[in-house]
């Protein structure tokens, strides 16, 4: 398991530019440099001897690769800051160059020759690592059960290497039940490398263990930006490559409902497609690459003016200070009006199509509610996987709502049927979904299908509840920006709004929660890139006077140009 890309040699030249940043450490025979599960990653260039990375994820301990003198440890973990997922161990007498990792995020970002050569080999390690049959993190428990879907959907959705263990259906499960000293009513369980048993975990304990959660500080950040969406991401990526202080928060993960899509095939620069996890990760990975912080789960209960920055208030008491905010909060599908979705959740009834979901369907038929792209992207998907495919159309017609190349793609497959003027009426199962009745709204008929799993891609709710009343909204709760701003009694400055900005200065809003917006993936990265520009405008207001000089429920009739 090597290559010249993932295990480069360094040359003389190179490591001298990194002992600029570093301190020489030397290690015994036998000594942990760092370990799985405990440690942060860590970057170290072997001087002399050997460092060996071993994998304790599996049963036995089994060697990845061996590091030679000129070699470096390390792979995306350093750029994320989560805790490591390999041990190192020294071979022989050592002598190492340690470099923090905070400066190793900084070479990267500063020294494109240097950054090349240690992004390229962190990213060819951690995708070799997962080809290589790393487990990392397992999950115990029955595909029945709400929690283990949880928390099966929460590693996936946050890129954690995780290997499931269905006990019902897997004889190797009990044994390590056993192993554990764990019972049935303790499931589901999760085993982390170098971490205590965790029995049922909350998904923030969760995140906790894997290294997703991190304490946010005390620093008041010159932007934070409210949900990670291509929105958010794109704001992270250019507000910390520009300089500014950044901070990025989501509820659940990074990605939004564009982070599940199969195939985003109309996206610029990807003509062959682009599934929406590559699309997150790399994005995820390039904002943390030039310092953006990003915290998960971290829901958003509250938005405060503190008069000298604003506070973003978490469900758990934690706070952000910011100068300045973007919410980029995205929207949620609309849920089912039918008795007993609730108790379907997870175990039959899903918000997205991913292969977390396929599992549980085994090849069976599906439903699929819904006649938008997302919804389109999952039929195209799950008929590559299941028998057949329903999908259930509210409308005579998918025209209005759904690109033509999907609605293509739809009509020459055969095991797709749409359903037009149909909705569900009744769920039925005993301890999961096993068949639903839908009726047909024209013609009163209604009829059984039998199916496992229902997915609902069904129209959009803005995630709006937690703004304060300062941030004009419509009746629908999408947040109104710039020109829509016009005649709103709670703009109070001289200046007209940014074209971005919210009723209340120094608040931007991106992407699908914002009135007006497109709804497209490439939207979304435009006006998440383009509020930068707006915080620094209005960093720059700041700046000449901390003060403002106000007006009184002044009319807003324009909007500042571009």
């Amino acid at each position: 398991m090597t290559s010249n890309v993932a295990f480069p040699s360094l040359t003389e030249r190179q490591i001298e530019t990194l002992s600029k940043y570093a301190k020489r450490r030397h290690f015994h025979h036998n000594d942990t440099l760092f370990q799985a599960g405990v440690s942060p990653a860590t970057f170290f260039v072997v001087l002399s001897g050997a460092v060996e990375i071993l994998d304790h994820s599996g049963d036995e301990p089994r060697t990845i690769v061996v590091h030679e003198p000129g070699e470096f440890t390390g792979d995306i973990d350093i750029l994320t800051r989560r805790v490591t997922v390999v041990s190192a161990v020294a071979r022989g007498e050592t002598d190492v160059l340690e470099v923090a990792p905070a400066d190793i995020r900084r070479l990267i970002a500063e020294d494109p020759g240097m950054g090349d050569v240690i992004l390229q080999a962190f990213i060819a390690r951690r995708e070799q690592l997962l080809e290589s049959g790393f487990e990392g993190v397992r999950v115990i428990g029955s595909r029945n059960s709400r929690d283990t879907y949880r928390i099966r959907e929460f590693l996936s959705r946050n890129q954690v290497p995780m290997r499931w263990l269905d006990v019902d259906t897997d004889p190797g499960a009990a044994e390590l039940l056993r192993h554990f000293g764990v019972d049935d009513e303790a499931l589901p369980v999760v085993v982390c490398t170098g971490q205590p048993v965790l029995r049922n975990p909350s998904t923030r304990d969760l995140a906790q263990a894997v290294g997703l959660k991190r304490a946010i500080g005390t620093e008041v950040y010159d932007l934070v930006i409210v949900g990670a969406g291509p929105a958010g991401l794109a704001a992270a990526v250019y507000g910390s490559s520009e300089g500014l202080t950044t901070l990025l928060l989501d509820a659940d993960s990074p990605g939004g409902q564009a982070g599940a899509s199969n195939a985003i095939e109309n996206y610029l620069g990807f003509p062959m497609g682009i599934t929406g996890a590559d699309l997150t990760r790399a994005a995820t990975l390039q904002a943390q690459k030039f310092g953006a912080r990003l915290s998960t789960p971290a829901p958003v209960t509250a938005l405060e003016d503190e008069g000298s920055h604003l506070t973003v208030r978490m469900d758990d008491g934690e706070t952000a200070s910011a100068r300045c905010v973007l919410i980029a909060t995205g929207a949620d599908y609309r849920k089912l009006d039918v008795p007993d979705r609730e108790r379907f959740e997870g175990i039959g009834i899903y918000y997205v199509a991913t292969k977390t979901e396929l599992d549980a369907c085994g090849g069976a038929d599906v439903v699929i509610v819904g006649a938008g792209n997302s919804a389109g992207q999952a039929a195209v998907y799950l008929a590559q996987h299941t028998q057949n495919v329903t999908m259930l159309v509210r409308r005579d017609s998918m025209r209005q709502t759904m690109s033509s190349y999907l609605i293509d793609r739809i009509e020459a497959a055969p095991n797709i049927d749409v359903l037009y003027t149909t909705q569900v009426r009744e769920l039925h199962g005993d301890t999961r979904l096993e068949s639903v009745v839908v009726e047909n709204t024209t013609t009163g008929e209604r009829r059984t299908i039998d199916t496992p799993a229902v997915f609902t891609l069904i129209g959009a709710i803005p995630r709006t509840d937690w703004l304060p009343a300062q941030v004009d909204t419509d009746p629908k709760g999408f947040v109104c920006t710039g020109r829509q701003l016009a005649n709103t009694p709670g703009w109070t400055r001289k200046r007209q709004p940014f074209l971005l900005e919210t009723s209340q200065a120094g608040v931007f809003a991106a992407g699908d929660v914002r009135l007006g917006s497109a709804k497209r993936v490439a939207a979304a990265v435009g006006e998440g890139s383009m509020a930068v520009k707006f915080v620094h405008e209005y960093l720059a207001e700041l700046r000449e006077d901390p003060q403002p000089e106000l007006t009184t429920n002044v009319p807003v009739k324009g909007v500042a140009a571009l």
